[in-house]
C-alpha cells in the first residue's frame, strides 16, 4: 500500500477487484500489457452466484470465497486500499489511505452497493433472528438455517425495483427452499409470498411460462408490481405496496428473505463520472464501446456502469472482452471498434437439481448463444449441472484469468 502522500502511476488503473476488475486485468495481461494495477481493499474475493445456493442449502459457504491475493493475475499490482474520489482534470484516483494514483486509462468497476437502510426497518430485520438474504455472504447461510428449521408459518420473499445485480437471483433461494420443504413434507404447512416490482415474473414469455409453472407447483403467492415499503422487525411484519394502485398490504412473517434496493457506491456518486441526473450514480458510458462519453481516458463495465443490459455475470463476461480489446486499441493508437451487444443471462435455479436458463438482450428479447437454446430455456437437469458444478470451476480457473 502506498504511504500517505505517496503518488504512483499506472498505464491502466482498475478500481474494483471483483469479477469485473480481476477478469479484465487477467485479459489485459494476456494482451501483454505490463503496467496494470487493481485497487481493492478487501482481503476476500467472492463468487456471488453461489450465494443463492448457500441460501438454498445446495452449497457450502466456503465454496464461494478465496483470498484476494490468490485470484490476482500474475504481474498485476494489487493496491489494497479504497478509492474515495476521481479527479478527471489530473487523471488521479484518491485513496482512503491519503495517497493518490495517476493513470493513463482508468477502468471504474467497483460493483454495486446494497442499500439496506433505504427501506425502513429492513436493515434491522436482517440483523434480527428472522431475516436472511442471498445478497450478503454472511446472510446467505443464515437464510438456509431459517429455511431448514421451518416446518410451518409464512415466508416472505422480496425482489427490489430498479437496477440490481442479477435481480432474478432474488427468486432462486425461494425455489430451492420450496423444493426442500416439499421433500420434507412440510410445504403444505408453509405460506410462501413473493413480491416482485415487475408486472410479470421475469419479462420473457418462454421464461415466464416456466417460472409460472413452478410457482403454481409450489403454491407460491405472487404480488406483481409490488415493492417492499417497510419492515417492522419487532412485530415481524412487512408492508408491501402496489406501485400501480398504491394500495398497501401488511403481512406477518416467520421468515423474511429480502433483497435490498441497490445503487453505485456512495463515493462514486459524488464524482463527476455518473450521468447528470442518474439516480443510481452509475458511471456514464457509451453502452456499446464502454468508454466514458465525456472523459476518454475513463472506461467502465459491470454493475457500476450505466449500460442498457440487465446486470449479471454473463453480461460482464461479454463486456470484459469488448473493453479489453478497446483499451488495447486506443493504447496502440487505433479507434475502439469492439462492440458490446447488450447481452445478459440469468440461470433460474427452480429446484434442487434443475435450472431454467434465460439469455436475452436489453429489451428482454431472446439472445441465445447455445444451439438448441429453447430446450435450455425449459427446466433441465443439464443446466443445473452446468450452473452449479461447471461454472464455479470455470470462474475460478478461467474467467478470473482472462481465459473465458
Amino acid at each position: 500500500m502506498p504511504a500517505p502522500g505517496e503518488k504512483r502511476h499506472h498505464q491502466v488503473l482498475i478500481i474494483g477487484g471483483g469479477n469485473a476488475g480481476v477478469s479484465l486485468a487477467g485479459r489485459l495481461r494476456r494482451y501483454r500489457m505490463k503496467d496494470i494495477a487493481v485497487i481493492e481493499p478487501r482481503e476476500r474475493h467472492f463468487y456471488q452466484p453461489l450465494f443463492s445456493h448457500i441460501a438454498g442449502g445446495t452449497a457450502d459457504a466456503l465454496e464461494a470465497v478465496r483470498l484476494q491475493s490468490a485470484v490476482m493475475p500474475k504481474g498485476v499490482t494489487w493496491i489494497q486500499d479504497k478509492a474515495t474520489d476521481v479527479s478527471t482534470d489530473t487523471n488521479t484516483v484518491l485513496l482512503a489511505s491519503g495517497s493518490a494514483v495517476t493513470y493513463d486509462h482508468l477502468v471504474v468497476c467497483p460493483g454495486i452497493q446494497n442499500d439496506w437502510a433505504v427501506v425502513p426497518g429492513l436493515k434491522e430485520a436482517m440483523e434480527g433472528p428472522h431475516g436472511g438474504s442471498n445478497y450478503e455472504y454472511e446472510l446467505a447461510p443464515k437464510a438456509w438455517k431459517l429455511f431448514k428449521d421451518l416446518t410451518s408459518g409464512t415466508v416472505v420473499f422480496t425482489q427490489p425495483p430498479g437496477p440490481a445485480s442479477c435481480d432474478g437471483a432474488a427468486q432462486k433461494p425461494m425455489y430451492l427452499a420450496c423444493d426442500h420443504w416439499r421433500q420434507t413434507g412440510v410445504l403444505k404447512d408453509i405460506r410462501v409470498v413473493l413480491a416482485v416490482s415487475t408486472p410479470t415474473i421475469f419479462g420473457m414469455d418462454i421464461i415466464d411460462d416456466e417460472l409460472t409453472r413452478k410457482i403454481k407447483e409450489y403454491g407460491i403467492e405472487v404480488r406483481y408490481s409490488t415493492e417492499l415499503a417497510s419492515v417492522d422487525p419487532d412485530n415481524r411484519s412487512v408492508e408491501l405496496r402496489n406501485s400501480v394502485t398504491g394500495v398497501p398490504e401488511t403481512l406477518s412473517y416467520d421468515v423474511l428473505h429480502a433483497v435490498p434496493p441497490q445503487s453505485a457506491p456512495e463515493w462514486l456518486k459524488t464524482t463527476d463520472l455518473p450521468a447528470r441526473g442518474n439516480p443510481g450514480g452509475f458511471v456514464e458510458v457509451d453502452p456499446v464501446i464502454l468508454r466514458h462519453t465525456r472523459f476518454p481516458a475513463i472506461w467502465s463495465l459491470g454493475d457500476a456502469a450505466s449500460t442498457l443490459n440487465s446486470k449479471s455475470g454473463a453480461a460482464l463476461r461479454m463486456q470484459t472482452k469488448v473493453l479489453a480489446k478497446n483499451v488495447r486499441a486506443v493504447i496502440r493508437g487505433r479507434k475502439p471498434t469492439a462492440k458490446y451487444n447488450h447481452y445478459s443471462a440469468c440461470p433460474f435455479v427452480v429446484s434442487r437439481n434443475t435450472v431454467v436458463f434465460s439469455e436475452f438482450d436489453d429489451k428482454y428479447a431472446p439472445m441465445p448463444t447455445v444451439p438448441g437454446w429453447k430446450n435450455l430455456a425449459r427446466e433441465r437437469r443439464l443446466t443445473f449441472f452446468l450452473e452449479r458444478i461447471v461454472l464455479p470451476k470455470v470462474y475460478w480457473n478461467l474467467i478470473l484469468k482472462g481465459r473465458a
